[in-house]
């Protein structure tokens, strides 16, 4: 038999229609560099006509909102597609393509090779059936949160909102949802602020372990979810362990390709939802990073100040100037009364950020305890959940919050719109700076914490005094931090003034007979009169 030879004619043919009808990936890589530009051409043009320019001096004319100042306290939502295998952490897609790693033997193990199961394998499992985003923020509100903030893209490169940049997301695959946007409107029909968070950033060699190796991450098919997978570190450094942002000069840079579509995928989420907060992960302190920061920036004040919206912008380490942005620290708190309004976010559970299987959960007391330490010291606390990829809450963390929600609607006005004292607290538990995970302390009762409202004095108890008293030694008799002598106490969530005395060892406070079940007490101080009445009456 004679072989089948096409003629000249038809090979050209042929050509054109492959010119004409590219690969669907190559036509998908077009389109996302026209919406890429697109995006650009506005930040651009949203930089120019605003009042802040993207250089820091210019920045530094931010100011922080009061509505953020008197929240005190949020709620952070990591979920995603890392919520179906529910192991590990929320690294759980790039760790699974660490050879070796528990991430990568447990892959195998259940879900066969990377090659024949990757990570965009799961995206179809993740269907979020039971997700009610009225549901969320009602129990998020009854916990006591003034602010909410999902995240809307992590660092597996799967947008949980409907992108124009990327068709990885959560609106044209897995829940076919617009989940960010669900949660917008339903937050806000709530009466709380609104905020996203992103950890794009870091995808830029997120994936990189599995072009190690024979797996789909190599798959051009798939460039789109996985790209650019890009070595972590320069040459000689050790890619398979957790990266060190403490040394981010010896990371390879990403390229102006990267750079100008994170910057699209960024603003892009300021044009969408117009959130009122916006959260940034580690990576973004690359050098190569400043420059979009700063563009960034300028984009994102100039459309929140045309819009007359406050929003607040979080930064970590020395990623931005102190004056431009919100410090944020991960799972860690400040030893010392901080002049400039910061933040800490930390999680309900111990191991991981998103859900996995048999996570250790923290009790309410000691997050509570931590609230209270964040707040005195002029901090917000920004409390995570990881909720399982059917989209419910795990139990554990529904009883956690509902119990701070307890808590804080006793003592709320100890909180909310308060302002910090000339000192933070007393007491002989100290806290380490900035480190990260130093946020769990076991407080005594002999740790207070203060705060101010509406002209009174808060010291807030993280613990019960045996003995009947509660002794605050910094309100002496003639202590220079008040205007004048102590002449009411009350303890919030009862009724009636407590018997007290200033002495020259400190403000003696005599306890009710009956403690009352709280894991933190609050005592209302007063030195001034009050309505027109004589202090005490």
């Amino acid at each position: 038999m004679s072989s089948f030879r096409l003629r000249p004619c038809y090979l050209l043919a042929l050509a054109a229609i492959v010119l004409l009808f590219p690969h669907p990936e190559k036509l998908r890589a077009q389109q996302n560099s026209e919406s890429v530009r697109r995006q650009l051409v506005r930040v651009d043009q949203g930089t120019r006509n605003g009042r802040f320019a993207a250089n820091w001096d210019s920045l530094a004319g931010y100011r922080i909102p009061s509505w953020y100042r008197d929240a005190k306290f949020g709620i952070f939502i990591h979920w995603g597609v890392y919520s179906v295998p529910a192991f590990g952490n929320e690294w759980y897609p790039r760790n699974m393509y660490i050879a070796g790693s528990p991430e990568f033997k447990h892959h195998v193990e259940v879900y066969g090779p990377q090659s024949k199961f990757g990570y965009k394998d799961f995206i179809p499992q993740f269907r979020a059936e039971h997700f009610d985003p009225d549901a969320w923020v009602d129990l998020f509100a009854r916990a006591g949160a003034r602010y909410i903030v999902p995240v809307a893209e992590h660092c597996d490169g799967f947008a949980m909102y409907n992108s124009d940049i990327t068709p990885w997301n959560a609106m044209k695959m897995g829940p076919h949802r617009d989940i960010v946007g669900a949660l917008a409107t339903a937050t806000r029909k709530h009466g709380l602020h609104f905020g996203v968070s992103s950890h794009r950033a870091e995808h830029w060699w997120w994936y990189y372990g599995g072009m190690k190796f024979d797996s789909d991450v190599r798959d051009p098919a798939y460039a789109g979810i996985y790209g650019p997978a890009q070595p972590s570190t320069l040459a000689g450094e050790d890619d398979s362990k957790q990266p060190d942002p403490n040394h981010l000069e010896r990371w390879l840079p990403p390229n102006t390709a990267f750079l100008d579509d994170w910057l699209a995928r960024s603003s892009e989420l300021v044009d969408k939802y117009h959130p009122d907060f916006m959260y940034f992960d580690w990576w973004i302190g690359q050098p190569a990073v400043q420059p979009y920061l700063k563009r960034f920036a300028a984009y994102y004040y100039n459309q929140a100040a045309a819009r007359e919206q406050g929003v607040v912008l979080t930064y970590k380490d020395h990623d931005f100037p102190e004056n431009t942005a919100v410090l944020d620290i991960e799972r860690g708190k400040l030893d010392a009364l901080r002049l400039l309004p910061w933040q800490t976010d930390t999680s309900v559970s111990i191991h991981s950020w998103g859900y996995v299987k048999n996570d250790e959960y923290r009790d309410a007391k000691s997050l509570i305890g931590e609230l209270v330490d964040v707040v005195s010291k002029n901090g917000n606390l920004l409390l995570n959940v990881g909720p399982k990829a059917d989209g419910t809450i795990p139990e554990e963390a529904r009883t956690i919050l509902l119990e701070m929600g307890r808590w804080l609607a006793t003592n709320g006005e100890a909180i909310y719109g308060s302002r910090p004292f000339l000192l933070y607290g007393e007491g002989p538990t100290t806290v380490a700076s900035s480190a990260l995970y130093t946020d769990r302390q076991d407080f005594t009762p002999e740790d207070i914490r203060f705060t101010t409202h509406n002209g009174a004095l808060y010291a807030i108890a993280l613990g019960w005094p045996a003995g009947g008293e509660l002794r605050v030694r910094s309100l002496w008799k003639g202590t220079p931090y008040l205007n004048g002598p102590v002449c009411s106490v009350e303890l919030l969530g009862q009724t009636g003034e407590l018997v007290s005395s200033q002495r020259e060892d400190g403000l003696h406070i005599q306890l009710p007979a009956v403690r009352p079940d709280e894991p933190a007490f609050s005592f209302r101080i007063l030195t001034t009169v009050r309505a027109g009445e004589p202090c005490g009456k």
